[in-house]
């Protein structure tokens, strides 16, 4: 049985294993990349103050204070123990037509992608795609770290959603060399896709670490789906995929163990989907303290 347009915060195994089966066109996952540490953003306010503990443009002063912190524990002893049996219950529920998308970076990516082509076959792997960014430091000791990888398994490898015609054009490198016409249409992405972070101080951003660019979510989304199709996920963090789903005309599954994240997904989808199921039971649980999980 499944609720759609609904957020679930809950433990995602058991919450997965009361789906239908086949019932779901299209899953992302975002789970945890098992960093070994705390992951936290934290939410600053920069106010003009001569006295200020910042220096900005123009030599002016800015005081910093911190308005809040979103954090969550980044650590399994057996990370593969831990994400398989989520994965094989998300390859239950989803169609015949279905499609699944694993997004990690360079830690745990080789590993998942071995324990997948050992549980579906090789033949249902499409494609890794490789998300790459130009964002933040750059160690000195290394090559920085600038990508995640993103691994796409098709439930059947010879029937599978694919909607050429809605990949969005990116602008040609040299567009001197394609002529006029191309130039303006643009080319279709390859498995490298260029996209930078979601902004710091852009809109978009709801202050939840690890915050995936709806950007990147809409493609998944428009190629992958077709209006009225049901999307779901299971690490749903801020609701990027909920937004993705809802914009594009899609229904739309999540669930996460985080109040914090079920929170910060029902204010951002409230806007999206305003009858969204569940919203007020998040917030209300959320402000009251309730223990999870909730059952709606």
């Amino acid at each position: 049985m499944k609720i759609l347009d609904s957020i679930h915060c809950c433990d995602n195994l058991p919450w997965l294993a009361q789906l239908d089966s086949g019932s779901v066109h299209l899953a992302y996952i975002d789970p945890p990349f098992n960093t070994g540490k705390t992951q936290t953003l934290r939410r600053l306010k920069t106010t003009a103050d001569d006295q200020g503990d910042r220096i900005g443009f123009g030599g002016r002063k800015y005081r910093t204070d911190l308005v809040g912190s979103s954090s969550y524990e980044d650590h399994f002893d057996d990370f593969l123990g831990f994400l398989m049996p989520r994965i094989d219950e998300i390859w239950r529920v989803l169609r015949a037509d279905g499609s699944l998308f694993v997004h990690l970076d360079a830690r745990e990516v080789h590993y998942v992608k071995v324990a997948l082509d050992q549980r579906f076959g090789r033949s249902r792997f499409i494609n890794e795609i490789i998300w790459s960014y130009d964002f933040g430091g750059r160690p000195k000791d290394r090559w920085p770290n600038k990508h995640d990888t993103i691994l796409w398994y098709a439930k059947d490898p010879a029937h599978y959603t694919f909607n050429y015609d809605e990949i969005d054009r990116i602008p040609y490198m040299a567009p001197g060399l394609v002529g006029a016409e191309k130039a303006e249409r643009g080319k279709t992405p390859t498995d490298v896709w260029w996209n930078t972070i979601v902004p710091t101080n852009g809109a978009e951003r709801t202050g939840y670490p690890t915050q995936k660019p709806l950007s990147i979510l809409n493609r998944i989304v428009r190629v992958h789906s077709m209006p009225g199709d049901t999307v779901l996920d299971c690490f749903a963090g801020s609701g990027t995929t909920g937004e993705a789903a809802a914009c594009n005309g899609r229904r739309f599954l999540l669930c996460d163990i985080s109040a914090e994240a079920c929170q910060v997904a029902a204010a951002r989808l409230a806007d999206v989907r305003p009858a969204l199921v569940g919203f007020e039971a998040v917030q209300g649980a959320v402000a009251a303290g309730v223990p999870l999980p909730l059952p709606f």
